[in-house]
């Protein structure tokens, strides 16, 4: 058996395990630049507004994602989650200003959210990375799969089982969609806890790790284990449905306003505070369907647009833009007040949980 590796680090204070950690994805999606071309971190230049994002990593994570070319859904949805990030990350600044994350808990977190948004928009580096999400049906069914034979078996069923219309089909690709993004988000936080823990196995001894850090892997293990059961929770619930169909007193309609529902149902909720949550979550719900509807209608235009440049004159042109346009503002809006407005309800569910044990 060939001895164990060692990493080698300097003598005394080890090097910092989140900044390890940080350091793969980064260099592997931004490439090594010269030092006098990054300049100083905290300088002006460095912080002030510059086109979409104020950060020049997301910059940057911007900038290839639409060389990628891709779909302007996916561009508005990865423009939701970086605005998310950068708002995170400043918060984060501050925090860190004042001490109050000494055991890096809120860095790792951002440093596990920016793995889930590279990972899910294939900005990782990985060629089989990329999968397109949709909303829809459409032909995105059969070209991207599902990539879990058991979800393709039980989609199989549910289509050729004549229990559910166009509608319901639609609704049930929706939730189909939305399992695999979690199974992909779970794989991606395993890989980064996995990379974390190698770190650690790596160092020259116990103390190069400190125990703030040991009860943050702990923590992470805890969260895993959580969605894990999540996973196994909403798979259950996908088998059911495909075998029986939709009942008539199904209490919502999209997928994570269901997983919300289903968490808070078992959270510390007295009735009053689970009555209001409910209704918060009807709010939620027309929230996400106007947003579905923004989307519909970007893509749409998009190929309108696409049409009119190869077959128009000018004018039909521009006023193809200036609608192409507006849709893609506003829908890049809405995308992010979903995304905010999730994050807050998943947090207050997450902390009336955390309260009960």
């Amino acid at each position: 058996m060939a001895p164990r590796r060692v990493r080698s680090v300097r003598r005394g204070r080890a090097p910092p395990l989140l900044l390890l950690l940080l350091l793969p994805p980064l260099l592997a999606l931004l490439g090594a630049r010269p030092a006098e071309a990054r300049g100083d971190k905290y300088s002006r230049e460095k912080n002030e507004p510059a086109g979409e994002f104020r950060m020049e990593k997301l910059s940057q994570l911007w900038a290839k994602a639409r060389r990628l070319q891709l779909s302007p859904v996916d561009l508005s949805e990865l423009h939701a989650d970086l605005k998310i990030q950068e708002r995170d990350e400043f918060s984060w600044k501050k925090l860190k200003a004042e001490g109050l994350d000494e055991d890096g808990e809120k860095e790792a977190k951002l440093i596990r959210n920016l793995n889930v948004i590279l990972a899910r928009y294939g900005l990782d580096g990985r060629k089989d990375a990329r999968a397109v999400s949709s909303n829809s049906l459409g032909d995105a069914t059969e070209q991207d799969g599902l990539q879990d034979p058991r979800l393709e078996k039980l989609w199989h069923k549910a289509k050729t089982s004549g229990k559910f219309s166009r509608e319901e089909l639609d609704k049930l690709w929706r939730e189909f969609q939305h399992h695999k993004e979690k199974v992909r988000e779970y794989n991606v936080l395993l890989e980064t806890l996995s990379r974390t823990e190698e770190i650690q196995d790596n160092a020259i001894s116990p103390e190069d790790v400190s125990r703030m850090q040991a009860e943050v892997l702990g923590a992470r293990h805890v969260e895993l284990q959580d969605r894990l059961r999540g996973i196994s929770q909403g798979f259950d619930r996908l088998r059911k449905v495909s075998h029986q169909g939709y009942g008539g007193d199904a209490e919502f309609e999209e997928p994570r306003v269901i997983d919300l529902w289903d968490l808070a149902r078992s959270a510390n909720f007295t009735e009053k505070e689970l009555e209001s949550f409910r209704e918060e979550l009807k709010h939620f719900e027309v929230k996400i369907e106007k947003h579905n509807h923004y989307q519909k209608q970007l893509e749409i235009s998009h190929q309108k647009l696409k049409h009119v440049e190869r077959f128009g004159d000018e004018e039909h042109v521009s006023r193809n833009k200036e609608r192409y346009a507006m849709l893609e503002e506003k829908t890049k809006e809405l995308g992010y007040k979903v995304k905010k407005h999730l994050q807050d309800l998943s947090s207050r569910v997450s902390r009336a949980r955390h309260n009960e044990l």
